[in-house]
């Protein structure tokens, strides 16, 4: 302090006129970053989904801001619904397209990695249905979508079509243990739904 007030001994009425005005534009910045921080704080919202989440700032308003409906969860660009109430293959897919939906297609190695780290999280004894079928020609698997199957993940020997459990063979796919397998597609299983994420706007909140 006291090398400070020799210095300040030595300057002229206006050198130390010109270090107040720097001084009081220091303190102005200084508040406006605070003021700045604290309104981003403020209007900023975080939408969870498990261990991820979306950022949707009120500093850019009306920007388009991906989510997914509370009880879906987001990944990829997709939104996942896991129902733990057990339906036949057809009940499935018909309470996924009551929710906007439809049953899974799976299209790629990370999407069939995301399924099996969360089915893990669940029961892994549990399974699932897929939409995977070929109710229409056996051994022609389609996706609920009319596409053609290209990449799987059958487990081993699988699909058998077997017909001890019922005589019109297993047509339709579920999925668990992190592989797929055939069954019967009036045994009621679990499932999964898929739809695309919905696009919001983007206010104090993701709307």
């Amino acid at each position: 302090m006291t090398f400070l007030r020799k210095i300040m001994s030595r300057l002229t009425d206006n050198e130390h006129k010109l270090v107040a005005l720097l001084l009081c534009i220091i303190k102005f910045l200084l508040t406006m970053i605070i003021v700045m921080y604290q309104n981003t704080k403020a209007n900023s919202w975080i939408l969870h989904r498990d261990d991820k989440s979306v950022l949707c700032c009120n500093l850019f308003k009306d920007q388009p801001c991906q989510k997914c409906e509370g009880g879906w969860e987001q990944d990829g660009g997709q939104c996942y619904f896991f129902s733990i109430s057990r339906s036949s293959w057809e009940d499935s897919r018909n309470e996924c397209k009551r929710r906007g939906g439809d049953l899974v297609k799976i299209d790629s190695r990370e999407e069939q990695s995301f399924l099996k780290n969360r089915l893990q999280k669940m029961d892994n004894r549990d399974k699932f249905w897929i939409g995977l079928t070929d109710s229409a020609v056996e051994g022609e698997w389609l996706w609920v979508d009319g596409s053609q199957l290209s990449k799987s993940f059958w487990f081993w020997q699988e699909p058998d079509n077997w017909r001890l459990e019922n005589p019109d063979g297993e047509d339709c796919a579920r999925m668990g243990e992190g592989w797929w397998w055939d069954k019967s597609c009036k045994a009621p299983q679990k499932s999964i739904c898929e739809k695309q994420e919905e696009m919001g706007r983007t206010a104090v909140t993701c709307v």
